[in-house]
């Protein structure tokens, strides 16, 4: 594989092959679920164990149409080739991607949307996601929110962006938008699902303007925790049933 051309010779001499169907496939996905904004908004995978050589989307290509061999292979301490590339991603999806990869390698897959629900969520001051159900209480007290804001993703904000996910799977982009980033392209996908659902009830039940039942923090923390026991890796298998479906209807996406 050559990182500047990115022209794999055949997917039997693509080493990287499984993780770009999987990534490719979350595009398709998340164009499925309606988080599109235009062609905007970028995810990426590492590839490495120091998380900094990473897959990503080039510019201007709709996630609706992502296909494996569009997957661009980058590496996070190199922005002078990966920029001058005719295929370059995004400079604001390198800002924040490159940085997420160079300082978390832990974070492999980094999943950034302006889905409808959980941006409006990311423009409400000063209110926390409150357990109203069994998918708000999946978030209480895991996620991390980012309150600096300060234009598109240029420069600094990545670097800033990286550093204030912390210990969390979700990071509320004040004023933008939503990250979720894990050790997985399924459970990255698993947690931004769930994440614009739970937004989508909080958003829906706080409009009605009737006062919120809100769960004691003990039955929320015992719900957000059985969220994180629940046996059999139900992320895996929702991200598996999701791609199947894919594969009967979309199978191009593996080319």
């Amino acid at each position: 594989m050559d990182i500047q051309t990115n022209t794999p010779t055949s997917h039997a001499n693509d080493r990287f092959y499984q993780e770009r169907c999987s990534l490719a496939a979350a595009f398709r996905l998340a164009h499925r679920e309606g988080w599109t904004e235009a062609v905007a908004n970028h995810f990426s995978l590492s590839v490495s164990d120091d998380g900094s050589l990473f897959l990503i989307n080039p510019a201007g290509l709709h996630f609706s149409q992502i296909k494996a061999s569009d997957l661009l292979l980058c590496d996070a301490n190199d922005p002078q080739t990966t920029l001058a590339r005719d295929n370059a991603p995004d400079p604001t999806a390198w800002s924040i991607h490159s940085a997420f990869h160079r300082n978390r390698p832990d974070a492999r897959a980094c999943l950034h949307v302006h889905a409808l629900n959980a941006t409006v969520f990311a423009c409400l001051q000063d209110t926390p996601l409150p357990p109203i159900d069994q998918n708000t209480a999946r978030f209480f007290k895991r996620y991390a929110y980012d309150d600096g804001y300060k234009g598109m993703g240029f420069e600094s904000e990545g670097e800033r962006l990286s550093h204030t996910l912390g210990p969390h799977r979700i990071l509320v982009m004040g004023n933008h938008g939503v990250m979720a980033a894990a050790d997985s392209v399924a459970r990255a996908f698993d947690e931004l699902y769930y994440f614009e659902r739970a937004c989508a009830t909080f958003l829906k039940a706080a409009g009605s303007g009737c006062p919120l039942k809100v769960l004691d923090d003990d039955i929320a923390e015992k719900t957000a925790q059985e969220w994180e026991d629940y046996p059999g890796e139900g992320w895996n298998q929702h991200f598996e049933a999701l791609q199947g479906i894919l594969d009967k209807l979309e199978p191009e996406y593996r080319q």
